[in-house]
């Protein structure tokens, strides 16, 4: 399968917000309820075009993530698969590409988790590290010297 990371374009809003829906449904609902509209808010808050990229595999859409970067680190801010695509290698595929960029860079990378999301075991297994936590999620860190150490397995 071949999996690439493509710049985003406004017509890809639908499909981040239908994925993103499809993924966290369940959490979201689980931690606090479900609210249509709350959520629309939410992810028109957070969504960035221009921090956005999306994941395709074989040319078909099939994910999407989001960014922020500094002098340091990179935040991995959204990272979503859909979920007929997950536990098929396409995730631990972009998060190779994800640690290679941020060791050829020097920088870490940051992102935060839900606790209850079993991406937390993903994560953990390919070398992030949690540094802190909150009421309901995990800050998790990979260094960039430890990118290299943690070949990514099948998912």
């Amino acid at each position: 399968m071949h999996i690439r990371l493509r710049e985003a374009r406004e017509s890809d809003f639908a499909f981040a917000r239908g994925v993103y829906f499809e993924t966290m449904r369940s959490i979201i609902e689980r931690l606090f309820g479900w609210d249509e509209g709350r959520e629309n808010r939410n992810f028109n808050q957070f969504f960035k075009i221009e921090e956005v990229r999306i994941i395709t595999a074989d040319g078909q859409d099939v994910g999407w993530i989001q960014e922020q970067a500094d002098d340091s680190s990179i935040n991995l801010g959204s990272f979503y698969v859909t979920p007929a695509m997950q536990r098929q290698g396409v995730g631990s595929q972009v998060l190779r590409i994800l640690l290679t960029n941020a060791r050829n860079q020097a920088k870490s990378i940051t992102l935060a988790v839900v606790k209850i999301n079993p991406a937390v075991q993903f994560y953990a297994k390919r070398g992030f590290r949690i540094t802190n936590e909150d009421e309901h999620k995990f800050y998790m860190r990979s260094e960039a010297s430890n990118a290299d150490r943690h070949q990514p397995t099948s998912e």
